[in-house]
């Protein structure tokens, strides 16, 4: 099976965005357990490169993008970001959230702009530049709009713009559209490609749905179950892009990679519901 797995992954890139080597993570509790939830693993996301992580539920998939952010320590091995040792946090990395960041008391064009205003851009100019983005993620009429007077969809959309308008060169995506329904994570899934081939950012996404993975991205890689969990697949997406969310999925080496990936993720997905050994 590994063997298989190396011969299915792209080929290096020759700029690297993201380099994690030999990262393991671990959480020490009060009364002194530790538990180990990732063994070492090593992952390098190229610049340009829309790399997706999927793996069954609880096997660390978040918590080594949350490494990658530098919202915690490895416990081992190292974190580079364009070939610099990472420390602290990760100023070249926008992260979009499961759950919406937006602060309810503020308009979906503030909720963008404060997003500048922090980094010392002025006011006024800031403003502008977020309307200019609530135009790219079609919500230029909704500036005046509060997140409860906006669906699910737009929050994602105004959401989005907030991380991108800061123009990172790394975007973290940890289930960014797990809670809309299948039609909207469609159309936001054809957004955030359209967003992306403008500038190409690195990417890492997190999800669930190996669909979602396939349709996005240039590699899948696959985590196994935890605990100790660690990256044991790495497959190359070689579907024509530009890419429409739903055409591709009729396209016939969509299927081929979604049996070949199921396959492999299909054994680490029925480990998380085998019954515990409690003798």
């Amino acid at each position: 099976m590994g063997l298989s797995v190396l011969q299915s992954r792209a080929p290096e890139p020759r700029e690297t965005a993201v380099d994690l080597d030999n990262v393991s993570i671990q959480f020490t509790f009060p009364n002194g357990n530790v538990f180990k939830a990732v063994a070492p693993t090593s992952l390098r996301v190229g610049e340009g490169e829309f790399v997706a992580i999927v793996g069954p539920t609880g096997c660390g998939k978040s918590t080594l993008l949350n490494a990658t952010a530098g919202l915690l320590a490895p416990a081992s091995g190292t974190v580079e970001i364009h070939g610099n040792p990472l420390v602290g946090l990760n100023r070249s990395a926008g992260y979009l959230f499961q759950q919406d960041a937006l602060m309810p008391w503020k308009t979906a064009l503030d909720n963008i702009s404060i997003a500048l205003e922090t980094n010392g851009t002025p006011r006024r100019e800031a403003l502008k530049t977020a309307q200019e983005w609530l135009g790219k993620v079609g919500l230029a009429r909704f500036g005046d709009r509060y997140p409860h007077q906006l669906s699910g969809g737009q929050r994602k959309r105004v959401g989005l713009a907030q991380v991108l308008v800061r123009h990172p060169k790394i975007l973290l995506m940890d289930e960014p559209f797990g809670p809309l329904d299948a039609q909207t994570r469609q159309i936001m899934g054809n957004l955030l490609l359209n967003l992306w081939a403008a500038d190409r950012k690195a990417v890492l996404f997190v999800t669930h749905d190996l669909e979602e993975a396939i349709a996005l991205s240039d590699r899948v890689v696959i985590m196994s179950a935890g605990p100790e969990a660690k990256i044991i697949g790495d497959h190359a997406i070689d579907l024509p892009r530009p890419r429409d969310v739903s055409d591709i999925r009729l396209h016939p080496r969509f299927h081929d990679l979604h049996r070949s990936i199921w396959e492999q993720l299909k054994a680490e997905v029925i480990k998380t519901y085998e019954p515990e050994d409690m003798s």
